[in-house]
């Protein structure tokens, strides 16, 4: 069967599954909620001359957030000093150190890719990982790699992170969820932005497509996703935020819940994720009322 046809054929078998998953309890209108959140932040009258300025800061604390949600905690002030150069990155990176760096990394990276993540999904996974561990900011180590940097694991690779959500697939089958997830982020903007990007992000985080670093990838494809495919199109939203909002308990055990598969552990994990998309935007808010206002707090 040709490359093309088949791709259209795993297509027109998602178009049917995503459909089920906006009728489980309470999808469609989370969905609609954060699509009415994003859609208000949009017109804040802040981003009418300044989206730049405020989607610097969303980005800075979108990777402060998804740095916590790995563990690795630094204060906000920290981590803006070190993106804008006021304080230099310690020449040896300790892990709280390197999971940060890679956190802002990735999160920069999305900047770059809003125009290409949905019609090069794999390019766009490829160089999120490289930005996550392979230091592609000034030589950076980040999270360490060697020659696993950029690539999906092989036969004999093994993945350590996020082990509540049981085996990383190997193989065969983590060829094929890889591919699912490509297929997902593809979709975006011929399904609801809001969904695609919560699926997108369980499914790296339980698929594992790397030996390390799937947290910080997964968060910044969703990142990507929700600002390139229209869902918060002037990327001043910060959904990381959101999800540490609930906190990082309930964050673990939503993913936790869908990766059993059951509709009602999907149903959990969607629910979670369009509320930090909500949450997201009202953070993106205060970040164009700082910006109105001439500081930024």
């Amino acid at each position: 069967m040709p490359a093309r046809t088949a791709y259209a054929n795993r297509m027109s078998d998602l178009a049917p599954a995503l459909d089920a998953l906006l009728r489980l309890p309470g999808i469609a209108a989370g969905v609609e909620s954060a699509r009415e959140a994003c859609t208000a932040l949009r017109w804040h009258e802040a981003l009418r001359r300044r989206i730049p300025e405020a989607a610097a800061e969303s980005r800075i604390r979108g990777a402060q957030a998804s740095a916590q949600l790995d563990g690795a905690q630094l204060p906000l002030g920290v981590i803006r000093d070190l993106v804008r150069g006021a304080q230099p990155w310690p020449a040896h990176l300790d892990p709280v150190d390197g999971v940060v760096r890679g956190a802002v990394q990735a999160t920069a990276e999305t900047e770059f890719l809003r125009s290409l993540v949905v019609q090069t999904p794999a390019q766009a996974l490829a160089r999120l990982h490289i930005a996550a561990v392979g230091g592609a900011a000034g030589g950076a180590v980040g999270l360490g790699g060697g020659d696993s940097v950029g690539r999906p694991r092989v036969a004999d690779e093994v993945c350590r992170e996020f082990v509540d959500l049981g085996p990383a697939p190997e193989g065969e089958a983590l060829t094929a969820r890889i591919a699912g997830i490509l297929d997902l982020v593809s979709a975006a903007g011929s399904a609801p932005v809001a969904l695609v990007g919560a699926l997108v992000h369980a499914e790296v985080c339980v698929v594992r497509p790397f030996v390390r670093g799937n947290g910080l990838v997964a968060r910044a494809l969703e990142r990507a996703i929700v600002h390139g495919a229209g869902l918060d199109p002037t990327g001043v939203s910060v959904p990381e935020a959101g999800y540490l909002a609930a906190g990082d308990t309930a964050y673990l055990g939503a993913l936790t819940a869908y990766a059993t598969g059951r509709a009602d552990g999907v149903a959990l994990w969607l629910r979670q994720a369009c509320d930090a998309y909500v949450e997201g935007a009202r953070q993106g808010r205060s970040i164009a009322d700082s910006v109105l206002a001439g500081r930024i707090v």
